[in-house]
């Protein structure tokens, strides 16, 4: 699915865009600082859409807690767009050629691209596991070397790049703007994570847009050769093939990938489209190009026992590792217990108090839904609707929290009073029955809608 196959889904899809609901939401904007108002990128359009895209996984090994962290913090603030009203065209890639790849794929004896397919199908189970919405779009890089051929064409054209032996560098001194996203002086610059050190380079910053092939390496046909495309360049190309040229609205992933990655994504698309007019960012200006986004949305990163999580320390979990021993819903709870640009503390006794946490709430629900369903047993529970009329005081309370930057502890804490309400009601009788089903419906309502929470099934 491309730009077209986007604008296909804009039109057919709902929620609509036409009657935005809820409490303003105000998100958190790494580029400026500081927590912005929300706002469409045009709204006077037919339907005012979010397009999001978010940094996704490369595909050589099984997902580990901080990409659960990622991509939970997203697809809370995917849902809480949907709930609110908007169209979401949510964009999340698949890095599927790579160092990493090739050098797993050698030691496995297994051929790349089987290792790929392979791994990209775990990705996907530890997402459905975690209640995670699968994107519009999971565009994979080797399906879109065409599109980054073309950026690089555009970047070298307004003279940004420069060719060496069939490698093609990005020349970061060509670019005042650089180093705005994080904040980093040009004088301060050093080559960053996946850039190599090569004395061909003009300048040390600068990042490789292309890679001249290497005997027994994967390679695609190029204007310079034989080669395969750098990390930074592949999302800015991938936004531009499936968004267009407008620039989107939300760009997310960890906090990791400020610098270099999203740093240089922006340089990228800036230097490809210098001459095509801004997209109303809070930075830049036609002259300087396109800004890429409009809002830069980062999580913090994951420790574990107060230390960096890491292969050398002993201390590095997958996400099938804790899912093998910890009910999913837990995890989904014990990630959403903190901020999600706060760091978060991965520790056994935490996961052990979200797990007690969740199976508290589901048990005080089935109690309810049993004493309800007692004293009548016709009631209907399972659609999970909020009661009729206005919003309820629980789910405002929940939009009201997520509302402001996605503050996940605060809506989980909105839970309490309604059941601490619940188990009281659970041994009464008679005129009890009415406000306990109003209180189940609510709460079941703030856990389905914009907080999606599952209850920890038998195997768990």
């Amino acid at each position: 699915m491309g730009s077209q196959g986007l604008a296909s889904y804009r039109r057919n899809n709902s929620p609509d865009g036409s009657d935005i609901t809820g409490p303003d939401l105000y998100l958190y904007d790494t580029a400026t600082r500081q927590k912005r108002l929300f706002t469409v990128r045009d709204p006077e359009r037919l339907q005012p859409g979010v397009d999001m895209y978010v940094c996704g996984v490369t595909v050589y090994d099984f997902s580990h807690i901080g990409h659960a962290r990622v991509y939970v913090a997203f697809d809370i603030l995917y849902r809480f767009l949907l709930d609110k009203g908007y169209p979401v065209r949510y964009v999340r890639n698949f890095t599927d050629i790579d160092d990493k790849i090739i050098k797993r794929a050698r030691e496995a004896g297994e051929h790349w691209q089987s290792l790929t397919q392979r791994f990209i199908h775990e990705f996907h189970t530890d997402m459905e596991a975690l209640n995670c919405l699968h994107p519009v779009l999971e565009p994979r890089v080797t399906d879109n070397i065409p599109a980054i051929i073309s950026m690089i064409q555009s970047i070298l054209r307004n003279e940004h790049a420069y060719c060496v032996d069939g490698d093609v560098y990005f020349e970061v001194a060509t670019l005042p703007q650089y180093g705005a996203l994080s904040g980093r002086k040009q004088e301060d610059n050093r080559a960053g994570e996946r850039v190599d050190v090569d004395g061909r380079k003009r300048g040390p910053a600068d990042f490789v847009l292309w890679k001249a092939a290497k005997p027994g390496e994967p390679a695609w046909d190029s204007p310079w050769g034989q080669g395969r495309p750098g990390w930074h360049i592949e999302c800015s190309a991938m936004i531009a093939s499936h968004f267009g040229e407008e620039g989107i609205d939300i760009h997310g992933g960890g906090r990791d990938l400020i610098f270099p990655h999203h740093e240089n994504e922006r340089a990228q698309t800036m230097a490809a489209t210098r001459h095509s007019g801004g997209c109303g960012c809070e930075t830049g200006s036609s002259g300087d190009g396109r800004e890429l986004a409009r809002y830069w949305m980062h999580n913090g990163f994951v420790n574990v026992d107060s230390e960096k999580m890491s292969k050398s320390l002993g201390n590095f979990f997958t996400i099938r590792d804790i899912l093998g021993a910890t009910p999913a819903a837990a995890l989904r709870w014990f990630l959403l217990s903190t901020h999600y640009r706060a760091p978060l503390n991965f520790t056994p006794t935490a996961l052990d108090q979200a797990t007690d946490r969740v199976y508290y709430v589901f048990q005080t629900l089935a109690d309810a839904e049993a004493a309800a369903r007692a004293h009548d047993p016709e009631v209907d529970m399972d659609d999970g609707r909020p009661p009729p009329g206005e919003p309820c005081a629980l789910l405002s309370a929940v939009r009201a929290a997520l509302a402001d930057d996605l503050n996940t502890p605060a809506a989980l804490a909105a839970l309490g009073p309604p059941l601490r309400e619940l188990n009281e009601l659970a041994g009464k009788r008679g005129k009890g029955a009415a406000g306990r089903q109003a209180a189940l419906l609510a709460l079941r309502a703030s856990l389905w809608r914009p907080l999606p929470l599952h209850a920890p099934g038998p195997s768990s």
